[in-house]
């Protein structure tokens, strides 16, 4: 095979991969992640560059599946018999639609694509993708037309999202649309925001400091090409996600406990901004593993525990915090632009499921805090049921609990909204008076 022609071959292999990996999401409910992960397990011989390319395709087409469909249904006259060949066009229109590659060749490859996977379609593939082409604007003016078009979400989650922040609901929907920034945490133990400033540049890495700690990339790198981050200089961590460790208020010599801890960033930043005690319990052992090589990698310790945060009698000593973390699990609904498969695995009914477990995890750990000590209740989700109607339920039925104040950008009572600097996050802080 010419060099032209191995390289046709490999551009044809990420597109139909790509394709393989939606299929596992939309068609089998797969965790985007974990269908990736495997995927690129099987493509040990391919080079950075390559796999890189296919989690571009797999992320940007989940991303804007809800337009994309509503494309190719205008385009198609009938339904597809062939789930495979669907996916495949969708990877085909995000890539002419949002991708830098030559719009002759993505159709080529998606066609030879289709020869392989069903050779009577072909010819269907390659009249669907120019006839895209032909009348793109048009079909781009149509789709919008509809919201699920406009904005790729399912219904019900605009829906929601219009209930709650009527005349925002635009932007919140359009940020969780679009590419994640990189932000980065300085390890504070080892230096600071101006020295590592410094190493970037010399690094030939733009920067710019947004909080505390934090510092956003001009454009996303590798971890491995980050400057000390082996040494433990610096951890990637949005800027939402670390106001938890600056509004729990950790002092020295403080027992504190980061309950849902894994895979560990805020467990981590604590301990980068002061001397503490601190547990941190996951239910998942594996996901805990992954909390003591961050901190392995950043020189510091804490105490892990497998526990369930919603039964503490299963793991706790009995011996009170002075702070707790309690980082609860939730819809991811203010992460959607780095996870965009959880907009397509998640159901309107599961929202209820997640606020009830919640309730039982800040009910759990209330009883271990300390008389006078705080607990900082988090998520990052941006739906009320989850955040505001949670704590209201809990404080209506639990004396001895004083809400203090936070201060977060945009002021929303410790809603934090997606924006270009940070993603969805909200924040109760409980302090326990008697």
């Amino acid at each position: 095979m010419s060099a032209m022609g191995s390289m046709q071959a490999e551009t044809q292999h990420i597109q139909l991969s790509a394709s393989l990996v939606v299929q596992q999401v939309l068609a089998n409910g797969r965790n985007l992640n974990q269908a990736l992960e495997e995927s690129l397990h099987e493509k040990a011989g391919w080079i950075s560059a390559q796999r890189a390319a296919l989690q571009d395709l797999s992320y940007g087409t989940l991303r804007n599946y809800g337009r994309l469909q509503v494309i190719l249904d205008m385009l198609l006259h009938r339904p597809l018999t062939d789930d495979r060949v669907r996916f495949l066009m969708l990877v085909a229109l995000y890539q002419l639609q949002y991708g830098k590659s030559a719009q002759h060749a993505v159709v080529d490859h998606a066609v030879r694509a289709a020869q392989a996977l069903n050779p009577r379609m072909s010819g269907l593939v390659n009249a669907i993708l120019r006839n895209f082409l032909r009348n793109r604007e048009v079909l781009l003016e149509q789709a919008a037309q509809s919201v699920e078009g406009r904005y790729s979400y399912p219904r019900w989650w605009i829906d929601a999202i219009n209930a709650q922040y009527g005349e925002r609901s635009a932007e919140i929907l359009e940020a969780g649309d679009q590419r994640p920034p990189m932000t980065l945490r300085i390890n504070r133990r080892l230096n600071n925001t101006a020295e590592y400033i410094a190493l970037l540049e010399r690094h030939g890495f733009s920067s710019v400091p947004i909080e505390t700690d934090a510092l956003q990339l001009d454009k996303p790198v590798p971890v491995d090409k980050l400057p000390g981050f082996f040494e433990g200089l610096v951890s990637v961590q949005d800027a939402g996600a670390q106001y938890a460790a600056l509004l729990l208020d950790v002092h020295d010599g403080m027992r504190v406990l980061d309950a849902c801890a894994a895979p560990g960033g805020k467990t981590a930043h604590i301990l980068e901004r002061s001397s503490a005690d601190v547990v941190a319990v996951d239910k998942d052992e594996t996901r805990l593993q992954l909390v003591e090589e961050n901190l392995h990698r950043l020189g510091l310790s804490a105490k892990l525990i497998v526990g369930d945060a919603s039964k503490p009698e299963g793991w706790w000593d009995g011996i009170p915090f002075q702070r707790i973390l309690a980082d609860v699990p939730c819809s991811a609904s203010g992460v959607v632009r780095r996870h965009p498969d959880i907009k397509w695995l998640r159901r309107s009914q599961d929202i209820p499921g997640f606020a009830a477990q919640q309730l039982n995890i800040l009910r759990a750990l209330w009883r271990l805090l300390a008389q006078g000590g705080k607990l900082l209740y988090a998520t990052c989700s941006v739906f009320e049921q989850e955040n505001e109607q949670v704590v209201a339920a809990f404080m209506t039925h639990q004396p001895g609990v004083l809400r203090l104040p936070v201060t977060l950008p945009g002021d929303m009572d410790g809603q934090l909204l997606p924006n270009n600097r940070h993603d969805g996050f909200f924040y109760a802080l409980l302090q326990k008076i008697v």
